[in-house]
């Protein structure tokens, strides 16, 4: 794999990034260990976490993934040198009392007090891509799909505010580059207008859902992100295990679903988007494509992300290192023009399920 760069960062890292959710809540410590390890020595240079992970998000494993990739970092002391590495600040608390006491807002000293927190999780010095993990503002996210003017609050802290603490933390040498998530066409917009109107840090990267049952991102956020030169990081490209193929006959929960998928382990995760019949029916239906073309789903899927040119870099999370394997030897799969088409025409009886 070749390295690609992040917006207008001096930042290389490969069109793969292993994510690391799942890591202290699915995959116990030695196992995301020998993860890390694996994903280094196959070449993968772009390792992505953040303070709110493990997932699905409690107040017991709060922070806890941020620890074990750095347990593994004291470990390998060598390996730090050789990677990008990526966190993120959690936006307001979202219901989630145990983020900062279940404040509303993001405000400057939250987000310099959380990289500090971070930093020491870490055990580095620098973060190398420190992002907004979602906005303060009122956005619809995470399956939400309508913007409701009503629902804005007055008095949270601004983007351009929060753009200033991360300057602060970039001039400390704490933070190398900064990047959003989930985030808007007029979010990104913003972001890169106050940066260049006040000379603060330009964001590099948007980390945004983008997979075949939620391609949202294609109808105006591509768009924006092509004429501004910021990269896309493309999470959740097998939409929550829907697209591997494992739930088409049993469904996401009964007595016959796979007891370690997400989906079917986690209530909170199928009341969320990716447990909508309707995603499960459109992953069905392209897992039927991929079988057709000679491809295994997962094949199909991350091909489908690996080669968009929307995407600069796909986040894979896995919770064993037979599906580190499976997500790596997909590189540099090609989809016949054939196929795209016949996706695509998939997307226009369905459209995004997922969004």
């Amino acid at each position: 794999m070749n390295l690609v760069p992040l917006g207008q960062s001096d930042l290389l890292v490969t069109p793969i990034c292993l994510g690391t959710m799942t890591f202290g809540e699915q995959v116990n410590e030695a196992d995301s260990h020998a993860i890390l390890s694996r994903s280094l020595e196959r070449g993968v240079n772009f390792i992505d976490t953040a303070e709110m992970y493990a997932v699905p998000p409690k107040a017991e494993t709060f922070q806890a993934t941020e620890k074990i990739v750095g347990s593994w970092l004291a470990n390998n002391p060598g390996a730090r040198d050789k990677l990008v590495l990526a966190t993120k600040v959690a936006g307001p608390s979202r219901g989630m009392p145990w983020i900062r006491g279940g404040s509303p807002d993001l405000t400057a000293a939250d987000i310099i007090a959380a990289c500090e927190g971070s930093l020491k999780r870490l055990k580095t010095d620098v973060i190398d891509l420190y992002q907004i993990h979602w906005p303060t503002r009122n956005v619809p996210m995470f399956g939400g799909l309508y913007y409701d003017p009503s629902k804005d609050h007055a008095g949270l802290t601004s983007m351009h505010a929060q753009l200033e603490a991360l300057q602060t933390l970039v001039q400390a040498g704490k933070v190398r580059a900064i990047g959003v998530s989930n985030e808007t066409p007029y979010g990104v917009h913003e972001f890169v207008r106050l940066a260049e109107q006040h000379g603060l840090p330009r964001i590099a990267t948007v980390q945004n859902v983008y997979c075949l049952i939620s391609r949202a991102l294609e109808n105006a956020l591509d768009e924006t992100l092509h004429h501004l030169d910021v990269s896309l990081l493309a999470y959740s490209p097998l939409g929550f295990g829907l697209l591997t193929g494992k739930y088409d006959v049993s469904g996401t929960s009964g007595p016959d679903a796979p007891a370690q998928g997400r989906i079917a382990k986690y209530e909170s995760v199928r009341k969320q988007r990716w447990g909508r019949a309707e995603s499960l029916e459109a992953a069905r239906r392209y897992n039927a494509l991929a079988r057709a073309y000679g491809l295994t789903p997962t094949q199909m899927a991350l091909a489908f992300c690996y080669t968009k040119w929307q995407v600069r870099s796909t986040i894979i999370g896995v919770t064993s290192l037979a599906q580190l394997d499976e997500d790596l030897d997909a590189w540099g799969t090609t989809l016949p023009e054939e196929l795209l088409q016949k996706i695509d025409a998939v997307r226009w009886d369905i459209r995004d399920p997922a969004a």
